[in-house]
């Protein structure tokens, strides 16, 4: 594991004040993290990658650090135009965006938008948000609603709801979702009404950025669209992570970061190793 320490700071931006953690020079990969999770999801990741590239990590508004948007309800759009926001602010006229679940279908609407700023996407268990699955999801309690109560109730059931999903072996990082979860409060469920109101079989198609595709194999929410979403991006490339499930990043930070170098070295905005 890389000794590199992430460096933390609120960043004002026209979308507001943003929260990241950043780690090492170069080439900037701005990450985006899972609902309701924060940067700590990628808190093994920014020191593996930042021995190479310049690694931030960003809190969507209304997750760990960053405040909520004034005045404007949460959308996939608004929280894309947060990111180009926050790449404006720390002058980056290109950089590669990755992002995994809901911060993969932020990344990608960001890519569509901004698409002279993007020189490379990285989709990690991206879902495939279109018709069936807004229909399917509209009558459903999203994951991660709990109601609190005073003897503690909701923190067994947010336990409960994810532990299917993490090793049994490493409790902490269910630890760490908990914290997480429980400072996005009623966003923790809202974060995933949100994604499943988007459009994404309307954008999807737009993306021009070279786009790596990651799979992780035992995540059954996102992986069985993995084909999807690589065969509606023109030219994009697919890698399996076997074994991963939905904590990916923070579950599997090595075998996560070396997909990512391996892509950027193949699209050359990366030397390979002697």
């Amino acid at each position: 594991m890389s000794h590199l320490v992430p460096e933390r700071r609120f960043v004002p931006t026209r979308a507001g004040l943003l929260h990241v953690a950043t780690c090492g020079s170069g080439l900037p990969v701005l990450l985006l993290h899972q609902t309701p999770r924060s940067w700590d999801e990628y808190r093994d990741v920014l020191p593996l990658l930042g021995a190479h590239v310049r690694t931030i990590a960003m809190d969507t508004p209304g997750f760990g650090d960053s405040p909520a948007l004034a005045g404007e309800a949460p959308s996939i759009e608004a929280w894309a135009e947060a990111v180009i926001a926050l790449m404006d602010a720390l002058d980056l006229p290109g950089c590669c965006l990755a992002g995994h679940h809901t911060g993969a279908v932020v990344a990608l609407e960001a890519a569509v938008r901004a698409p002279d700023r993007v020189t490379a996407l990285v989709l990690s268990s991206c879902p495939m948000v279109d018709a069936p699955r807004r229909a399917h999801h509209a009558a459903k309690v999203p994951i991660d609603t709990v109601t609190p109560d005073a003897e503690g109730g909701h923190l067994i059931q947010l336990w409960r709801g994810r532990q299917p999903f993490y090793p049994r072996e490493a409790p902490e990082l269910l630890d760490r979702f908990i914290v997480d979860a429980l400072r996005a409060g009623p966003m923790a469920a809202e974060g995933h009404r949100v994604v499943n109101r988007y459009r994404m079989e309307d954008r999807i198609g737009l993306v021009r950025a070279p786009t790596l595709v990651i799979g992780a194999t035992e995540d059954p929410h996102a992986f069985p669209a993995t084909p999807r979403i690589a065969a509606a991006i023109r030219g994009s490339t697919v890698t399996e992570i076997v074994g991963g499930t939905v904590p990916l990043p923070d579950a599997m930070p090595i075998e996560f970061s070396h997909a990512i170098l391996r892509f950027l070295r193949m699209q050359d905005l990366l030397p390979n190793p002697r």
